[in-house]
């Protein structure tokens, strides 16, 4: 395969150019990516003193999260930007933040 046709494979977005949903009063979500098994990319926008409404249980799969900006709080502790959190099939948190962030989330699992 040339460096051409594995370019072209490719599978892009741009946050700016994708629609937020807000899940949330203050939290809005941009799905990126879409893939096989349920696979999906996403980035997570909380506004500042904002906070998930119940409890948000990682099923089927895993979550991935990179903390790109501000500071992002499960319920137990603060994770800065820069943060990586990996949280496994069947654990829980509360997203919440006071400073506002914006969060990549990746679910292998869907």
């Amino acid at each position: 395969m040339t460096t051409e046709q594995n370019a072209s494979a490719f599978v892009w977005s741009a946050v700016r150019d994708t629609p937020a949903r807000e899940l949330f009063p203050g939290i809005r979500v941009r799905l990126l990516w879409s893939g096989d098994g349920g696979a999906k990319a996403a980035v997570l926008e909380m506004d500042p003193n904002t906070c998930w409404q119940g409890v948000d249980v990682h099923e089927p799969g895993p979550e991935e999260v990179f903390v790109v900006s501000g500071t992002f709080n499960d319920g137990y502790r603060d994770y800065p930007a820069g943060s990586f959190i990996h949280a496994p099939a069947g654990s829980s948190h509360i997203p919440q933040t006071t400073t506002g962030c914006t969060l990549f989330l990746f679910y292998p699992e869907g």
